[in-house]
């Protein structure tokens, strides 16, 4: 457990719904807990320790963790271990790459995004010369992952606290089709036995219009979406990751 936390805000006590929640939730638990602007932070104007808390979105606390001397962790979204999950072909490639391909309209669309977590554009489908206009803020070295373009109908995201599930929430689609929960038990367990599930994350999951249940990301645990989970799980997840980063308790 943390001393203390420092929880971030938007600027006159507005805070993120998933801020709003870790707040609340550390304060009821009797935890001290300070709202914070990434300007404060920027200027290294926080009191920073490994045994306080620092939430907020990911280049805050990325750069809580660069304060502290702590390298951040490397971005997974495609986890080996769930490779046979995807069940579309994925690969790296670079925005240069990307243009070219489509300009020359060599092969079929493709789904692209930035790599790692400088995102420099949002995750879209690229099939005409119009759509390269989602990459007016990236370089032409910027990498990137690329995948077939798949029908997804429903996804989820399920939320993992040192190996066990703790929530599963339904976010696009049809809510009525659900992934296949013994699909997402076997992956959790696979993340695990490869040495590749933090103490706090999220995996996103979907139905293909094949039915299948498929591994759409690995998402790790902090600056996460809530989708409307709980704050207590929530709040575990985020400081099970955070002390496991930080080394702290």
């Amino acid at each position: 457990m943390v001393r203390g936390a420092f929880i971030q805000e938007q600027g006159f006590g507005r805070m993120e719904p998933e801020m709003q929640a870790l707040f609340d939730e550390l304060r009821a638990r009797g935890v001290p807990v300070e709202s914070f602007s990434a300007k404060r932070l920027a200027r290294s104007q926080l009191p920073l320790a490994r045994g306080l808390l620092v939430a907020g979105d990911v280049p805050t606390v990325l750069g809580a963790l660069k304060q502290l001397g702590i390298e951040p962790p490397e971005t997974r979204d495609y986890p080996p271990s769930l490779t046979g999950l995807l069940h579309r072909r994925v690969w790296s490639s670079t925005v240069r790459q990307l243009t070219a391909d489509v300009l020359h309209g060599s092969g079929p669309p493709v789904f692209a995004k930035p790599h790692g977590r400088r995102k420099r554009f949002t995750g879209h489908v690229f099939s005409s010369a119009e759509d390269l206009l989602w990459l007016e803020r990236a370089s032409a070295s910027t990498p990137i992952l690329c995948s077939e373009v798949v029908q997804w109908l429903s996804e989820y995201r399920v939320f993992v606290v040192k190996g066990a599930v703790v929530g599963l929430r339904h976010y696009a689609g049809d809510a009525s089709l659900r992934v296949d929960e013994a699909v997402v038990a076997s992956a959790v367990q696979a993340l695990a036995s490869a040495g590749e599930g933090t103490a706090g994350y999220a995996v996103d999951f979907g139905v293909l219009d094949s039915g299948q249940t498929a591994l759409i990301e690995w998402n790790d645990g902090f600056s996460l979406g809530a989708y409307g989970l709980e704050r207590g799980p929530y709040t575990e997840l985020t400081l099970a990751r955070w002390c496991e980063l930080t080394h702290a308790g």
